[in-house]
């Protein structure tokens, strides 16, 4: 019988030990949870995706029908890369990840999505810092083709635009810095960010310096832990 709890790898990166467990708990699911922790913080549970996935199909929803191609900043779980797959008028999805651990227990199969991701000839990993390719250092976001520009750019990274993972990425989220990500968009090209805390209007008039139109999404969903609703953003910009 399956262990009630385990802890699949932990491994050390460049900004901390991080791990995969998976856990059961009877009578919430009869699936296991994937859980992945960067030291003591929790990055990602298996148990709530619903932003995940709005964050791919509001960012798909705001293009238009043309062939899609498409970035994802942040490979967690695989949730944001899969929903962008399921939609038919992507063409080709790449998922920029800085931790090498993360990319192999999807190259592996230790995590629920990767097989699904492996099997899609559209989806190609990038190992690289997202903030560091959205400057457009030194290729740009896909190495095999500098300055390639996209359709869309999904983020998913830092708990918030102010809730950072790391105190250097902050300035990934001030003007300068996303009007030269937006160099990467096509024109009504799509920028989705992901965010846990709700919108804040300090961050909506710096998406407004960059992009045409800006919009936020609120996604409710229900956290059985505290036995109440949850939210989380998604904020929508189209240059």
């Amino acid at each position: 019988m399956r262990p009630m709890f385990e802890e699949i790898d932990t491994q050390p990166t460049p900004i901390g030990e991080i791990s995969l467990r998976r856990r059961r708990i009877p009578g919430l699911t009869d699936d296991d949870i994937y859980e992945v922790k960067l030291g003591e913080e929790f990055l990602m549970s298996s148990l709530f995706v619903k932003a995940e996935e709005a964050l791919s199909d509001l960012g798909l929803a705001a293009l238009d029908e043309r062939p899609a191609d498409v970035v994802v900043g942040g490979l967690g779980l695989g949730y944001t890369a899969v929903a962008a797959l399921k939609h038919e008028k992507v063409r080709d999805l790449l998922v920029v990840e800085l931790l090498k651990p993360v990319i192999k227990w999807h190259k592996n199969e230790d995590v629920p999505l990767g097989a699904i991701l492996n099997a899609d000839s559209r989806n190609r990993y990038v190992q690289g810092s997202f903030f560091d390719l959205a400057k457009g250092e030194p290729t740009g976001f896909d190495p095999e083709y500098p300055g390639r520009v996209f359709d869309a750019i999904f983020l998913d990274i830092d708990h918030s635009p102010s809730a950072l993972l790391n105190t250097a990425n902050d300035s990934f989220y001030q003007p300068d810095s996303l009007a030269a990500m937006a160099e990467q968009l096509r024109e009504q090209g799509v920028f989705a960010l992901w965010s846990n805390e709700p919108p804040a209007a300090d961050f909506i008039a710096k998406l407004k310096t960059v992009f045409a139109s800006v919009e936020t999404h609120i996604i409710r969903f229900y956290n059985p832990f505290q036995n109440n609703e949850a939210t989380a953003t998604i904020y929508v910009a189209v240059k």
